[in-house]
């Protein structure tokens, strides 16, 4: 506490200033005073924590209501330019010209600007539905052209499919919906079955591009690429981050993104990265259906930590002799795992197994950190009354762990829907939903008594 003396004669004081300090804290001033013999020395103490959060809070509100807003602007922006480049582009016939002609005024290189023209074209002629959210200043260029990425080599007309059903989705949909990452999911999800098919073909297409790269950057710095196969991406990152992480509970001073770096170097220059991977360090989770796995039908198999992919791929992955095969039972009313309960804190195997096989990412509707790399959380704390069970299990990654605790913060799962509610500092909710592993049958109609 900061001291501050303040000596007067008589009935005469002298004024006070001010002392602030970090969030919460108290304002500290020590009196001293002299009066017809008498001393005495008094603590003043203004508790001003509330009013200066307060003041915080709506200052950071207008702050995120402003961005918002300039976030908006640029996705109308861009939909402007969409609109202007495709016209552009349809009446003018030499293409390699009209690129040229762009870059000093879009100020990029010849591979951007051919970006923006095909992306401009795609949404123009394939993504109305895309083109609207952009002018409704809900999705900016960038989120529109993930989806395009994933009806990229779809026919037109399955393409404007996917958007009409997207655009469907997206008006009903809560505010986590309109990241990139989260679009990207829905999308393909819908893609897959529009055009199942063609999606396989393309995933195989794909899959022959294999390649690894090298990007040379500054300060003596370059990035190392592998495009590879999702599920083989998946369990090298998997395997590297659970060597990561016992490197770090070893007592490592580096940090996880450090540790990641140098143990994927040390695998591939043959170094000993000084540990032994986990038993379970390479372990990706493949959900589909039993009729799917034996093939008589095409769909709900999904790779945790992406999302949809083509059942034949899928059971390709499930057919190698490295794969392990796991039966999981599912409510067949709600599509989710069974639930089992404890009266323990900390989770049996079989427990953590059954949250992270049903929840497949952090719950938290931004985040998509594959369960297997999360924290087992009570939703109810434990010392609260929570018991030790799938009904009040959930996988939060360690961040969003440790954020669900923050006084600030407001945090709500149902373990049993599947359904997120966040309240962030500033009073702005968002919500989100895990799609059941498998789609349950629809209730039939009752019918009306005779």
């Amino acid at each position: 506490m900061t001291r501050w003396r303040c000596v007067f004669e008589g009935v005469g004081v002298a004024g006070l200033p001010l002392l602030r300090f970090g969030g919460g804290h108290f304002l500290g001033c020590f009196w001293g005073c002299s009066w017809g013999g008498f001393s005495g020395f008094f603590w003043v103490e203004l508790l001003w924590g509330v009013w200066y959060h307060l003041g915080v809070s709506t200052l950071t509100s207008s702050l995120l209501g402003e961005l918002d807003r300039v976030r908006a602007d640029r996705a109308r922006l861009d939909a402007r330019e969409a609109v202007l480049l495709a016209r552009l582009e349809s009446v003018e016939s030499d293409s390699v010209s009209v690129v040229e002609a762009l870059r000093p005024v879009l100020r990029g290189s010849r591979a951007q600007v051919e970006k923006r023209v095909a992306l401009a074209s795609t949404l123009v002629s394939d993504h109305p539905g895309m083109l609207g959210a952009m002018s409704r200043g809900e999705i900016d260029a960038y989120g529109a052209s993930r989806v395009a990425a994933v009806t990229s080599g779809m026919s037109a007309a399955d393409a404007r499919a996917v958007d009409a059903q997207l655009a469907e989705k997206l008006s009903s949909a809560p505010t986590s919906t309109f990241i990139p990452d989260n679009l990207a999911a829905h999308a393909r999800k819908i893609a897959h079955s529009v055009d199942p098919e063609g999606q396989t073909a393309r995933a195989r297409v794909a899959r022959r591009g294999r390649k690894l790269e090298l990007i040379h950057g500054e300060n003596a710095m370059s990035r190392l690429t592998a495009h590879v196969p999702v599920e083989v991406a998946s369990a090298a990152y998997a395997r590297v981050d659970g060597m990561a992480q016992a490197l770090r509970r070893a007592g490592s001073s580096r940090s996880m993104d450090q540790l990641r770096a140098d143990v994927t170097t040390d695998l591939l220059l043959g170094r000993d990265p000084g540990v032994t991977a986990p038993e379970t360090a390479a372990t990706v989770s493949l959900h589909m259906p039993a009729s799917t796995a034996l093939g008589i039908t095409d769909s709900g198999c999904t790779l945790d930590g992406y999302g949809t992919i083509p059942a034949p791929i899928a059971r390709e992955i499930m057919t190698n002799p490295a794969s392990t095969w796991r039966k999981v039972l599912c409510d067949p009313t709600t599509g989710q795992p069974t639930a089992l309960g404890r009266t323990r804190r900390r989770p049996s195997t079989t427990i953590r197994d059954l949250v992270r096989i049903r929840d497949r990412e952090c719950v938290v509707p931004w985040c998509h950190r594959p369960a297997t790399h999360t924290d087992f959380d009570h939703e109810q704390p434990w010392n609260h009354g929570g018991t030790t069970s799938t009904d009040n299990g959930t996988s939060r990654c360690r961040h969003h762990h440790r954020l669900k605790h923050h006084p600030r913060w407001t945090h709500s799962h149902n373990p049993t829907r599947g359904t997120t509610t966040i309240t962030t500092p500033h009073g702005t909710t968002y919500y989100g939903a895990t799609d059941p592993i498998v789609t349950p049958p629809r209730a039939r109609k009752r019918r009306a008594p005779p």
